[in-house]
């Protein structure tokens, strides 16, 4: 099972009035461990105190890495935006500097593209530039075959991160990649007319771009508004589900669609609301070793399992990073959302255990499947 490790910080670049880029030191005895495929993310984590000393929590977060792939990388650099009351972000903002060490998990994930021969395609809105920008680099660099469009949106041109970066694949791949870029506040004296990336819009603006059905990947990243919209958007335009890949970021909208709550039983989703049962017991398998646990009132698989093993891998508790994937080997489970895993995860049998809450008496999950 992955484990913290604290890593350095060597820079803190400051992208727009609220983003940085921080790049961490990897250490030569654990770069084998840090090693990573284009889309992925880092988990770090923080103390937190509330209330005094003995009140101490911690914070974690998941940040996506913006540099082309490694697989021994000697730096990690992530893109960080602030959030309003964001514990991490703001501490990312105001205080983290060269010098200081963060607690970071290695990376993970399944919002990638290794490189191959194709033509793919993201859209994007604000943050979730940072997955798509080692995506489009590694693919662009390794396989020389390939073709990346980037459609972007964001608000104005001083609050778009890493404009340098892209800025320098657009001049690098002159002829292999392709940058669209929309303002939702802001007029462009060229390009698209001001506006956000709706379905409706989406819908009309992509057949003219590109050759919408024979795009091998079509990756997604931002907004749960945009992602949602741009992903009706492509099955309105008859792409198959499983060219369309999706990650979201900063969810504070009512889950609906593939992110409702669905009762899942081993191999199998279903789409039903449930009821939890009163009582009910989990046994859960990680980094090799079972044990089985009642539960709570109301707790998910998750706090269960963390309240007798602090070890077990979890971020965000959203249903957004999938840190916490795990098989349902058995029993059946009611989850409130689900972000971040794709159709074929589903029926395979994985479930995320932060969401997760048992609707058959006895559930058993495996943190390692």
């Amino acid at each position: 099972m992955s484990t913290f490790h604290p890593l350095r910080v060597v820079a803190v670049d400051r992208l727009t009035d609220d983003a940085v880029a921080l790049t961490f030191d990897v250490p030569p005895d654990l770069r084998g461990l840090y090693g990573y495929a284009p889309g992925q993310h880092i988990a770090v984590r923080r103390p937190r105190t509330q209330g005094g000393a003995s009140a101490s929590t911690e914070v974690r977060r998941t940040y996506s890495l913006c540099a082309p792939a490694a697989e021994a990388p000697a730096t990690l650099r992530v893109g960080i935006r602030g959030v309003e009351g964001g514990d991490f972000s703001t501490y990312a903002l105001k205080e983290l500097a060269p010098g200081d060490s963060v607690d970071v998990l290695p990376p993970t994930g399944r919002f990638v593209l290794e490189p191959r021969h194709g033509h793919f395609a993201a859209v994007v809105g604000g943050s979730g530039i940072t997955p798509v920008l080692s995506i489009a680099a590694t693919l662009l660099s390794r396989e020389p075959g390939a073709r990346f469009c980037l459609i972007r949106s964001d608000r104005s041109t001083a609050s778009t991160m890493f404009l340098e970066e892209v800025a320098d694949l657009k001049d690098r791949f002159p002829d292999r990649f392709q940058l669209v870029t929309a303002l939702s506040r802001e007029e462009q004296q060229s390009g698209l007319p001001t506006g956000r990336l709706d379905e409706e819009r989406l819908s009309m603006l992509l057949p003219s771009l590109l050759p919408v059905s024979d795009i091998d990947g079509w990756y997604l990243c931002g907004p749960l508004g945009l992602v949602e919209g741009a992903s009706r958007a492509l099955r309105g335009l008859q792409v198959p589900r499983g060219r369309i890949h999706q990650e979201i970021f900063h969810v504070t909208e009512a889950p609906s669609g593939d992110a409702a709550t669905a009762v899942a039983s081993a191999g199998r989703k279903a789409a039903s609301s449930g009821a939890s049962a009163r009582t009910a017991a989990v046994t859960a398998t990680l980094d090799g070793r079972s044990g089985c646990w009642p539960m709570d009132d109301g707790e998910s698989v998750l706090e269960t399992v963390l309240r007798n093993r602090a070890d077990a891998p979890f971020a965000c508790k959203g249903g957004v990073c999938g840190t916490c994937r795990v098989r349902l080997v058995s029993g059946e489970v009611r989850m409130e959302r689900n972000y971040a895993l794709e159709p074929d995860e589903l029926d395979a049998g994985y479930v995320l255990a932060c969401q997760s809450h048992p609707v058959t008496d006895a559930v058993e999950v495996d943190f390692d499947g």
